[in-house]
């Protein structure tokens, strides 16, 4: 059709609004490779935002649990152990080296000493052979360190389906490994000390165990102890982990008392947190000593442990798990929790990896 001066067609309209950039323009489909790259370039950015959001917000709520003041008296309960390796009980160590240990362990609060004395077989069986000098040392620590107990340090790597290891399901097992504490007892042990990793949360065989340990200790006026696990620091985390590994890392905290009420020490491995930072990891110290605190008997000594080591690798972080951080964090988690508390104290982990800073933080910040 003939157009008139004062009229457009339609094409004309259309064509002059999109030169315009006319906001009615019509926009042009994108192709079908064009919105897909779109797609993965903003979920490129959207997914990071998404996971590291929350991983930023615990970190945040750690640091915050790092500050304060610690309330005054928040010290040693002179209810402190150390963890000792092998070497004391199978012949490497001589008499020099408890004159060493006597010196290095005189004013401090320590009660305990945890002296590794196994490990235990699968079977739960104790081959005599693995602590022949046992005896000598109890008799040399009672000579120089009157008044600090000895005990067999004791532990097994745990079964799963894809690795050998102690079965605690069989009762023949965990008849064993009381065998090997009666066994061990008679040699002058003051007590039996019992780590087993990794430990699933609710185990109900292990209970049994420590229930039938702790009729064998008490029969003897022995001590019985544990390692443990650390806390969920979010409710039902270890759930969580559980669907994607066979032994997560935390127990929950009603199952942590279930195994403080059954026995005389509860000693945490307040340590490989994979936290990045001094103050995150002492917030999270904190967290697990209140934690611990809410769920422990008054009748039964927890122990919160410190990393007497150095390593540097995701689990554990040697420039923020440090003795200063745990220190601190302890004592803010005693502090809000129970200051007063008398059955509580620090388990050192471990002599022979201990670095004399480790000591001087030890003493400066919790012995006093």
């Amino acid at each position: 059709m003939e157009r008139t001066e004062g009229t457009t067609s339609h094409e004309d309209e259309d064509a002059a609004a999109a030169s315009a950039g006319g906001a009615d323009a019509p926009a042009e489909e994108p192709a079908p490779g064009t919105r897909r790259r779109r797609w993965i370039r903003r979920t490129a950015i959207a997914l990071p935002l998404l996971l590291l959001l929350p991983l930023l917000a615990v970190l945040t709520a750690l640091r915050i649990n790092y500050t304060g003041d610690p309330a005054d008296g928040t010290h040693t309960r002179n209810r402190d152990a150390l963890w000792l390796g092998h070497a004391w009980v199978d012949g490497r160590k001589k008499d020099a080296d408890v004159t060493a240990l006597a010196r290095r362990l005189r004013d401090t609060g320590i009660r305990d000493l945890y002296v590794h004395s196994g490990p235990l077989e699968h079977d739960g069986t104790l081959p005599e052979s693995v602590y022949p000098k046992a005896r000598w040392f109890i008799d040399a620590v009672h000579d120089k360190l009157p008044g600090i107990r000895v005990q067999a340090f004791l532990g097994d790597v745990l079964a799963d389906e894809d690795s050998d290891g102690m079965r605690l399901a069989d009762p023949d097992t965990r008849s064993a490994v009381v065998r090997s504490a009666r066994q061990i007892l008679d040699t002058g042990y003051e007590g039996i000390h019992i780590d087993l990793e990794p430990m699933p949360s609710g185990d109900r065989d292990y209970l049994t165990l420590l229930d039938a340990l702790r009729r064998e200790t008490r029969s003897r006026n022995a001590q019985l102890s544990v390692a443990a696990h650390q806390i969920d620091p979010l409710p039902h985390l270890h759930t969580v982990f559980g669907l994607f590994t066979e032994h997560p890392k935390w127990w929950s905290q009603e199952f942590f008392g279930q195994v403080a009420r059954r026995v005389d020490q509860i000693a945490v491995m307040s340590y490989d947190t994979a936290q990045p930072l001094e103050g995150t990891y002492g917030g999270f110290v904190a967290q697990q000593t209140s934690l611990a605190l809410e769920v422990t008997p008054p009748s039964t000594d927890l122990l919160m442990g410190l990393p007497f080591y150095y390593e540097s690798n995701f689990d554990h972080w040697g420039h923020a798990e440090t003795v200063p951080a745990a220190v601190r964090g302890v004592r803010l988690g005693l502090s809000r929790t129970d200051a007063d508390r008398a059955n509580f104290g620090v388990a050192l982990y471990i002599d022979f990896a201990a670095a004399e800073a480790d000591w001087r933080a030890y003493k400066e910040d919790w012995v006093r």
